[in-house]
């Protein structure tokens, strides 16, 4: 893999996706280099265990888009949504599996504007797709995932809020 052609491609993405919907979302986007692959991160701080570090938190929730090695021969782009060690999360009680399921249920609505998605995973793979990979297109790929993901991120708020402790 040519990993710096795929982090411009990523970064360029990130730079041109319009940021004042993300930032007024409290979106926040990170392209890293994770587990031998490329990949852009989207979250909120306050969907991680450790909002100062919520990137490496042990508890969190984020939209993932990568490619590595293995995608690159399959010509596809992944994409998924990731919630890890829930009961971790200050503020909340979750059972990973029941807030799995409340996510999944909700998702259903959207499910016909996520190509090639199934959700047919264990509690920490919310979602998971892809997209044809084609180098000459992966930077509007990269926006359009993005933008999906911006509108279906009130869902994981929504599902949350059921999961909030009472002060």
């Amino acid at each position: 893999m040519d990993e710096s052609f795929y982090k411009q491609k990523f970064q360029e993405a990130v730079d041109a996706i319009s940021g004042r919907e993300f930032k007024d979302a409290g979106l926040t986007l990170s392209v890293e280099t994770i587990l031998e692959s490329v990949a852009l991160k989207i979250y909120k701080p306050e969907w991680s265990s450790n909002a100062e570090s919520p990137v490496d938190a042990s508890g969190r929730i984020f939209f993932s888009v990568w490619v590595n090695d293995k995608a690159i021969k399959e010509e596809k782009l992944y994409y998924n949504i990731h919630a890890l060690k829930l009961r971790n999360l200050k503020g909340y009680k979750i059972s990973s599996r029941s807030f799995a399921e409340e996510f999944r249920t909700q998702f259903e609505k959207h499910r016909k504007n996520w190509e090639n998605v199934d959700i047919q995973y264990g509690p920490l793979t919310l979602m998971q797709g892809w997209l044809t990979l084609n180098p000459d297109h992966i930077k509007n790929d990269i926006r359009s995932l993005a933008d999906q993901f911006s509108r279906i991120s009130p869902v994981i708020d929504q599902v949350l809020s059921n999961y909030q402790l009472k002060p």
